[in-house]
């Protein structure tokens, strides 16, 4: 069970890159072609890249409900198979049209619909996790799937752009959608069976029982009245927020407003991106170890209050490094501003993503059995905040410039670190005695 167990861990990272490159390839042809070239303005490409996201949050708790009912293997599959068919729709629909005002109302139908199929995506990954490793490896694992995510976003930004360029903007998102279809079948026909096999499922179970409440499901009425989960929802719509603003729009404040040539603002974008990447894996592990030295609590608070507070400080010296380069100088360091730029954003992205693995290791453990609901619930806060920014960013920018529209987001993640203060996670690791004192969820 051990390697079968690693190996689900893995497939699940390249389901969650393939998953993320074609969520965002959206964003490299928003920036790259709809924009400047099909003359689709800024804050209508806010609302196509907001309409998947309202649609993702609609999907999120019936998404978590399929999840607790069929499985998260199926519902995963179907994932896959949904999602890459519509961003193959995405691409057929710039050869029915090059109006800008109907391409536009196609992509907000397009896009929203695969919103929805999105849904169990993240939820269901988290519910895998929950049910093949054991609770002090949970977080370890968890920041590798969504470490691979962020590995499919950095990838995108150069090889999306690269099709697109080879090929052309329609054949970038058919290409894109096919792989996640093929890789939705693969998942079917590989992890399926391991996570549906009786033997793997009772091993599993004796190496890490889950406490007794965790053996019933619970309702959504039920998993509502939890406060430690609606305080980690809060903190995660922070962290939507600051995460989806670079998501979505950092490639075009490279390109369009400090005037970086696109082939190296793509590059800049894509390490950054792979920096919050190993963020995720390195913070994954380091939660593990935090919690076997300081109680789940204690550490787990300690990783998020640290990682969002860090990155709110990095991402304002990034949007100040004007500033800073000019301090450099004086003390007889040259240093290019575009090279701080890019590598104080990517600090505060490893910052951050250090954290996104206690989150979903604290939702599943809050929800128990129904680990899918509560995880769909948590996202579904996260991406509140997350549709919010892609779309306020451009009137905040507009209004009062980028820098403000950056340090709003900074101030936002540094909030949501804080809100840990509050959370009390509860503790599923029954040799885990470190912290009984402050284990009782509130």
């Amino acid at each position: 069970m051990s390697r079968n167990r690693w190996l689900v861990i893995v497939l699940l990272m390249g389901y969650a890159a393939i998953g993320h490159f074609n969520r965002v390839g959206i964003s490299v042809a928003g920036d790259e072609m709809f924009i400047p070239v099909l003359k689709i303005p800024e804050t209508r490409m806010g609302w196509v890249y907001t309409a998947f996201l309202i649609l993702y949050t609609i999907g999120m708790l019936p998404g978590g409900w399929l999840i607790d009912r069929i499985g998260s293997a199926r519902a995963l599959a179907l994932y896959g198979v949904t999602m890459g068919s519509f961003v193959i729709l995405t691409g057929a629909l710039g050869w029915l049209t090059t109006n800008p005002y109907g391409l536009f109302v196609g992509l907000l139908v397009i896009r929203g619909l695969a919103g929805i199929c999105n849904a169990p995506l993240h939820p269901g990954a988290a519910n895998v996790v929950a049910e093949v490793m054991p609770p002090g490896r949970r977080a370890t694992a968890n920041g590798m799937v969504t470490a691979g995510a962020l590995i499919g976003i950095a990838c995108c930004y150069p090889a999306f752009g690269w099709l697109m360029d080879t090929l052309s903007w329609q054949w970038a998102f058919v290409a894109g959608g096919s792989m996640l279809f093929a890789y939705g079948v693969l998942w079917h026909l590989v992890a399926t069976p391991l996570l549906n096999t009786p033997v793997e499922v009772v091993e599993s179970r004796e190496m890490h029982p889950q406490p007794p409440a965790s053996e019933a499901r619970v309702s959504l009425r039920t998993l509502m009245s939890n406060n430690t989960l609606w305080l980690l929802t809060l903190s995660y719509a922070a962290y939507g927020y600051f995460q989806y603003l670079f998501f979505y729009w950092l490639g075009y404040y490279f390109k369009e407003i400090l005037e970086i040539p696109p082939v190296r603002a793509r590059w800049a974008t894509t390490w950054i991106m792979l920096t919050m990447g190993v963020g995720m894996a390195v913070g994954g592990r380091l939660t593990d170890v935090a919690c076997n030295w300081l109680g789940t609590v204690r550490g787990r608070r300690t990783i998020v209050i640290t990682g969002m507070g860090l990155g709110a400080v990095f991402g304002l010296a990034g949007v100040n490094s004007t500033f800073i380069v000019s301090r450099l100088a004086a003390l007889g360091i040259e240093a290019e501003t575009f090279v701080c730029i890019s590598v104080c954003l990517a600090l505060s992205m490893a910052a951050v993503g250090m954290c996104e693995g206690v989150f979903w290791t604290t939702a599943t453990d809050i929800g128990g059995r129904s680990g899918g609901l509560a995880g769909a619930f948590m996202n579904t806060g996260g991406n509140i905040g997350g549709l919010i920014s892609p779309v306020l960013t451009p009137f905040v920018a507009l209004s009062y410039g980028w820098p403000v529209a950056i340090g709003l987001a900074c101030v936002i993640s540094a909030v949501g670190g804080l809100t840990w203060v509050l959370i009390t996670p509860p503790t599923t690791d029954t040799t885990d005695t470190t912290d009984t004192r402050e284990t009782t969820p509130v």
